[in-house]
């Protein structure tokens, strides 16, 4: 993350200020796109991970899933931690997720410190800002002049428009790319493969999901939602 040259201040609002004049603030919409595209990047890890943790800690039964509470615990558990590894790791070391690099914005601190404190803040108060589907975090950075969310401004960190050199930006796209091609290879082969552990405790199974016949199924508990699959048949 990069330290712009902006002495310690007792006052937040004025190291940020500082900034101000020595930065351009990235667009809310330009953050967005980035927010989209590291969402898309992360959707490839998201389901390599979640497709070995659901056929480890559920079980398949002929075409039915099962997923026990044992195996939604782990993968949201793990899911969380690779959200917030790629966040605070990029953003710490480089100053811009993948996202970030392919739309050109950095993150910087706003005041001298460490950074990798700084973007762990800020990675960790996502929480926060998600609440909503990220409505907390748009609306707090909408009314902010330096468009900061909850976690920038606990960090002293600011979201500001930088120009990286192609090399980083083809890297960018090659990364993205590969994690979705990774995906579509990966998961396949872990969901063939039915090593399934009982887990000793939270075996309930809480999700459901198969077919029977010409209907696909999805149920949570008691709460069942049923699709008709489209068949072609051929006529006399």
């Amino acid at each position: 993350m990069v330290e712009p040259a902006v002495p310690s201040s007792s006052a937040g609002a004025a190291a940020t200020a500082r900034a101000q004049g020595r930065y351009r603030f990235a667009r809310l919409g330009d953050r967005f796109v980035a927010f989209l595209l590291d969402t898309a990047f992360l959707f490839g890890l998201f389901a390599i991970v979640d497709a070995w943790a659901f056929t480890r800690w559920g079980s398949v039964e002929g075409s039915e899933m099962r997923l026990t509470t044992a195996s939604l615990l782990i993968a949201v558990t793990l899911n969380a931690t690779v959200l917030f590894l790629y966040g605070w790791l990029l953003e710490a070391a480089w100053g811009a997720t993948l996202g970030k690099a392919l739309v050109g914005i950095r993150v910087v601190g706003t005041r001298q410190g460490r950074p990798f404190s700084a973007c762990a803040v800020r990675n960790v108060l996502r929480i926060v800002d998600g609440l909503g589907f990220y409505l907390v975090g748009t609306v707090v950075a909408a009314c902010s002049p330096a468009h900061q969310r909850v976690g920038d401004m606990y960090a002293r960190t600011a979201v500001i428009e930088e120009s990286f050199r192609s090399v980083v930006r083809v890297a960018a796209i090659v990364l993205w790319v590969a994690s979705l091609a990774a995906a579509g290879w990966a998961v396949p082969r872990i969901c063939s493969v039915n090593r399934s552990v009982r887990p000793l405790y939270l075996s309930q199974v809480i999700i459901r999901v198969g077919s029977n016949g010409s209907l696909a199924y999805f149920q949570v508990g008691s709460l069942a939602v049923h699709l008709q699959i489209a068949s072609t048949s051929s006529g006399s």
